[in-house]
C-alpha cells in the first residue's frame, strides 16, 4: 500500500512533535518552516523538505498547517506562492493553528473556491501529550474528509471528535483555552494566597493535587511553579492570543475582562516568552510592587 504524503507546515513548539510522531508512525512527511533550519531535526528522521509552501500542495495527499494566529495562516495559505496558488484537485487542507472562526470559515471556502477540500482540526494538549501522542482533536467540516484524515488524527491524539461545520471547532477550542486561562490564574492567585498566609508553596500544592480540585493541569503546572522552571509548554502569549479572540467572538462574562488584563499586563512586562504559568511571577510582582512604599 503506497504511504500517504503528508505536507506540514509550520515547526514550532507544537508542530515539530506533531511531525515527528507522523514519521514514526509511518507516514511520508514533506515539511516546510518559514525558518529552514527548524527542518534539520525532522530531515535527519526520514521526513524531505519541501523546495517552498506551494510544493506541499502539489505533492502531498494532504497538508497540515500549525502556525501562530490568523496573519500566518493567511500567508501560508493565500500569498502568491502559498498552498492556494496553485493546488492539486482535490487536496485536503488541515488547519490545526488555533485561529478565529472568521479566518477558519474564510479558508473554508477560499479552498471549496479552488476544488480543495479543507478540515479544521484544533487540538487541546502540550508538553508530554504532544511528544506522545494523546492530544484531544476537535475536527470541523464534512465528514468524508475527517474519515480521509482519521489516520493521522490517530498517531497524533488519543481522541478526536468531529463538532460540526467550520468554525465550530474552533470555537471550541477558544472555549477551553479561557478555561485553561481561568484555571492557570486560579491556581497562580492561590498559592500566593497561600504564601501570604504563610502557608509553604509546597505544602498548598499538595493539598490541591489530592483534592477532588486536582486536574492533568494543576498536577502539571504544579511542577513548573515548584522547579521554578518557566520554559514554554504553551508560551503565555499564545493564550494571550487566544482570549483576545474570545473577546472578538463576544465574550462578555465577568471574569473575562479582568482575566484578559492580566494576561496582557503579563505580556507587557516581559513574561510572554514564557509558559502561561508564569502568570505566577506576574501576580507575586504586582502585588510585590503595590506593597513598596
Amino acid at each position: 500500500m503506497t504511504k500517504l504524503k503528508i505536507g506540514w507546515v509550520g515547526l514550532g513548539t507544537m508542530g515539530t512533535p506533531m511531525a515527528r510522531n507522523l514519521l514514526r508512525k509511518g507516514f511520508s512527511v514533506y515539511v516546510y518552516n518559514r525558518t529552514r533550519e527548524k527542518e534539520k531535526i525532522l530531515i535527519e528522521l526520514g521526513a524531505f523538505s519541501a523546495d517552498n509552501i506551494q510544493h506541499l500542495s502539489q505533492v502531498c495527499d494532504m497538508v497540515v498547517t500549525m502556525v501562530t494566529d490568523d496573519e500566518a495562516v493567511e500567508q501560508v495559505y493565500n500569498t502568491s506562492d502559498g498552498l492556494l496558488a496553485d493546488p492539486s484537485p482535490g487536496i485536503l487542507m488541515i488547519d490545526m493553528s488555533t485561529v478565529s472562526t472568521k479566518i477558519s470559515k474564510e479558508l473554508a471556502r477560499d479552498c471549496s473556491d479552488k476544488g480543495v477540500h479543507f478540515l479544521e482540526a484544533k487540538v487541546s494538549g502540550s508538553g508530554k501529550l504532544v511528544e506522545e501522542g494523546q492530544l484531544i482533536i476537535m475536527a470541523g467540516g464534512a465528514d468524508e474528509d475527517y474519515q480521509k484524515a482519521l489516520p493521522i488524527f490517530e498517531s497524533l491524539g488519543k481522541q478526536s471528535f468531529l463538532m460540526g461545520e467550520v468554525g465550530i471547532a474552533s470555537a471550541a477550542k477558544l472555549c477551553l483555552n479561557y478555561f485553561l486561562a481561568l484555571t492557570f490564574q486560579g491556581l497562580a492567585e492561590t498559592v500566593l494566597f497561600a504564601q501570604q498566609e504563610h502557608i509553604e508553596k509546597e505544602a498548598i500544592l499538595n493539598l490541591i493535587n489530592e483534592s477532588p480540585l486536582a486536574s492533568g493541569v494543576t498536577r502539571q503546572k504544579s511542577q513548573t511553579i515548584l522547579s521554578n522552571d518557566f520554559s514554554p509548554a504553551f508560551a503565555l502569549k499564545h493564550i494571550t492570543k487566544d482570549l483576545r479572540l474570545a473577546q472578538k467572538e463576544g465574550m462578555t462574562f465577568p471574569l473575562f475582562n479582568p482575566l484578559l488584563a492580566s494576561y496582557q499586563s503579563a505580556s507587557q512586562m516581559g513574561f510572554a516568552e514564557d509558559d502561561a504559568i508564569s502568570i505566577i511571577r506576574f501576580l507575586n510582582k504586582t502585588v510585590s510592587d503595590l506593597k513598596k512604599p
